[in-house]
């Protein structure tokens, strides 16, 4: 036999029930309104107890919030993203703002990915792994919801923004690498247009230069993937100079490229070549992996992130600005080797 449907309980309901009217308890859903702490401490647990709960669409047509913060994203195969989504969301319902995802089929999706998100008619937006045009950001500001870029920078560099200094990642990996004795350094680029890679690709190769080494050799691996990864490690036999110590633009990459050097190249890490990645994502620390990573200081980017949504779900006033946070530490694993004896 079916199961039959209950009725679903309305604000009427719960008023009669309490016998105040609809405008109280109403009012006692909205942590702004003016009302009596007993008389919310009633309605509240009565709600509680009945089963009721506040129509969130109903709501938006009197506050004109939805409380939806529409997500963005386009790299669900680098593990550091589903990482971040899942703590980013955690933290954000905290908050009372509930997140609706919109993935886009690479970059040249995102636009398709906006516009279907904005039928929602989200408080703001948070944008990750991907790059957002210029006119779908002001698409979206024109619609009452602001952009953040976690991890990312838009690509007019305006708008808000939380990222790691890259920059300074970069610097710390060939800054480690010149101080354990490696002279030939190669960074292993992705996502040509990416923030990040540009930022992390800057300062890797300004302070191999500063420490007096060659500029650093480049093999464009084109994306954030273990198979470009892999397919960059096979390049390696191409190269003019064989490298002694790399930086890959991520931990993913980073995984694929010492498979790929390795088995295709030959060169035993960290015997022949150091290796080091950029995330700290937890199959970095895998006993099969032990990867040597920069880590990203995530706890501190997403409080950042989640302070500013909250900010600009109370006003939309807020001037637009970057915040760069300093990099996490290097972590030293396996796949880094000390050449200055050798």
């Amino acid at each position: 036999m079916p199961r039959k449907k209950q009725p679903r309980i309305t604000v009427k309901d719960l008023a009669k029930d309490l016998g105040m009217s609809v405008s109280t308890v109403s009012r006692a859903f909205y942590p702004d309104a003016v009302i009596a702490d007993a008389t919310r401490k009633a309605v509240l647990e009565r709600a509680h107890e009945i089963g009721y709960r506040p129509n969130p669409f109903a709501q938006s047509l009197i506050t004109k919030k939805t409380q939806i913060v529409g997500m963005v994203v386009s790299d669900l195969t680098n593990p550091f993203y589903p990482e971040v989504m899942t703590q980013l969301t955690a933290l954000l319902q905290k908050h009372g703002m509930n997140v609706m995802l919109a993935s886009a089929q690479q970059s040249d999706g995102t636009d398709e990915a906006v516009e279907l998100l904005l039928t929602y008619q989200p408080d703001l937006m948070i944008v990750l792994a991907t790059n957002l045009k210029s006119h779908a950001r002001e698409r979206c500001e024109a619609a009452g919801a602001p952009v953040i870029f976690f991890n990312r920078l838009s690509e007019d560099g305006l708008g808000f923004g939380i990222s790691c200094d890259n920059v300074e990642g970069g610097r710390r990996a060939a800054a480690h690498l010149a101080d354990l004795g490696h002279r030939e350094l190669l960074y292993v680029s992705a996502f040509p247009d990416a923030s990040t890679n540009v930022e992390r690709r800057r300062g890797f190769c300004e302070e191999a230069v500063a420490r007096g080494l060659p500029e650093p050799q480049v093999i464009e691996a084109g994306r954030f993937t273990y198979e470009a990864g892999y397919e960059a490690g096979l390049a390696v036999r191409d190269l003019p100079r064989r490298p002694d110590g790399v930086l890959c633009a991520n931990d993913i990459v980073a995984i694929g490229f010492i498979e790929g050097v390795q088995e295709g190249v030959h060169l035993s890490v960290p015997r022949d070549i150091s290796v080091i990645g950029y995330d700290d994502i937890a199959m970095a620390a895998w006993p099969s992996h032990k990867l040597t990573t920069v880590a990203q200081p995530l706890d501190e980017m997403m409080a950042a992130t989640v302070s500013l949504a909250a900010e600009l779900a109370a006003t939309k006033d807020a001037p637009p600005r970057i915040q760069h946070i300093a990099p996490g530490p290097l972590i030293e694993r396996s796949t880094v080797t000390d050449r200055r004896s050798k």
